[in-house]
């Protein structure tokens, strides 16, 4: 069976729902790819920190080429890559036919700088097996609005995500403040992006409902806005901003929050859809009950610290016990082009392993699942709640 299971998940394409990856029409600060940027992701620099002796201070003096090489000597050469992070890139290395086990980036450097910008996200994806992939666009970012309002051809592969976080996090950053503009606002950005859903990151303090002018705008301007468009709204919960701030992107952590917030929210707004992952682990139990009990809840992915291979299989186990196939259980979050490859090869690893175990307990209690009843739950979890939850 693990056979089967094995070949159907590795042949069938998936969507990958949430990313930050951009086509080149955003430019080189935001269209992000090649092995300096994948060496120098924010997980690799906060690790590195564990084995160097440089300030964050030093670290950030260095060119980019520095910070990379400076890296690879850390991370990959003076001992084994051996974290999650690590791996990844040298799964990307093996995928392109490099030396995994290079002493320095010259090859690899000469490999990417070969590469011809569209035909390489053409590869990437055909290697990572996913068809189509959704971005964070920042509306609230005047180098990113800049190339929504100049206008690009549209790439039918990249669909577009509307990312509103200073709206709700930071309440008076980029629009007037009140409900009649702010929808004016929002309503101007969705008939110009055409985003298939509505997205904000959030602290674990966030309740709902309270006083405050986030509630107000989610009440006022947010709930309504995405109901009349028909586009969800995605929360992701968790994250706790800066707590180490001399490392930048890599500073960040993660904090339980209440998932009693999301039932109140699914509750009170039964016309909305809404999807919703959490950050820490101790959420998840809660998070699937809440599923179980709203049926306009998509909960998605192993988000960000999540996304590592034990506790990918403890969660992903965990939802096929309490909620079937009616689910999505990954999304790359990537923000390097090539990290789709490792990130979705990882994913189906794990898939597999939660599917045959599933699989294998339901054939003891006595019922043996066709092929096709394994291609159906395995098309489901990986593009078809996707398509039936978000592209209507």
């Amino acid at each position: 069976m693990r056979a089967q299971i094995e070949q159907i998940v590795n042949n069938t394409i998936a969507i990958d729902l949430h990313t930050h990856l951009y086509t080149p029409h955003f430019g080189p600060a935001i269209h992000l790819w090649g092995i300096d940027e994948l060496v120098t992701y924010h997980y690799l620099v906060a690790e590195q920190f564990r084995f160097c002796s440089l300030t964050p201070a030093q670290f950030w003096a260095m060119s980019k080429q520095q910070q990379a090489d400076h890296i690879w000597q850390t991370l990959f050469v003076d001992r084994a890559p051996l974290s999650e992070a690590c791996r990844g890139v040298i799964g990307v290395l093996k995928s392109f036919g490099l030396d995994t086990s290079a002493p320095n980036l010259k090859d690899a450097r000469e490999f990417f700088r070969a590469q011809d910008p569209y035909q390489h996200i053409t590869n990437v994806f055909q290697l990572a097996g996913i068809s189509q992939c959704v971005m964070t666009n920042d509306v609230f970012d005047p180098n990113e609005a800049a190339v929504w309002e100049k206008g690009f051809e549209r790439d039918p592969r990249y669909h577009a995500a509307l990312r509103i976080d200073p709206m709700l996090n930071e309440p008076h950053a980029g629009y007037k403040g009140s409900v009649a503009e702010s929808r004016k606002f929002l309503d101007a950005w969705i008939e110009r992006m055409k985003p298939l859903y509505m997205a904000v990151s959030l602290p674990p303090s966030f309740q709902y409902p309270e006083e405050t002018r986030r509630a107000q705008i989610l009440r006022d301007v947010i709930f309504p806005t995405c109901k009349e468009h028909n586009i969800p709204f995605a929360m992701m919960i968790g994250v706790r901003k800066r707590v180490n701030p001399p490392l930048g992107d890599a500073g960040d952590s993660l904090g339980h929050a209440d998932a009693g917030a999301v039932e109140r929210i699914c509750y009170e707004n039964p016309h909305n859809r809404f999807l919703v992952t959490m950050l820490s682990r101790e959420n998840q139990h809660e998070l699937c009950i809440a599923a179980r009990k709203f049926s306009n809840l998509m909960i998605f992915g192993c988000w960000w610290f999540l996304n590592n291979p034990s506790i990918v299989r403890e969660i992903t186990a965990e939802r096929i016990e309490l909620l079937g196939a009616s689910f999505i259980p990954q999304h790359s979050d990537a923000r390097i082009l090539e990290q789709v490859i490792y990130k979705w090869t990882h994913t189906r690893r794990a898939l597999v392993d939660c599917l045959e175990s599933a699989y294998h307990a339901l054939v003891l209690d006595g019922r043996h699942p066709t092929a096709a009843e394994i291609q159906k739950d395995v098309d489901a979890m990986l593009h078809g709640n996707f398509t039936k939850w978000l592209i209507k």
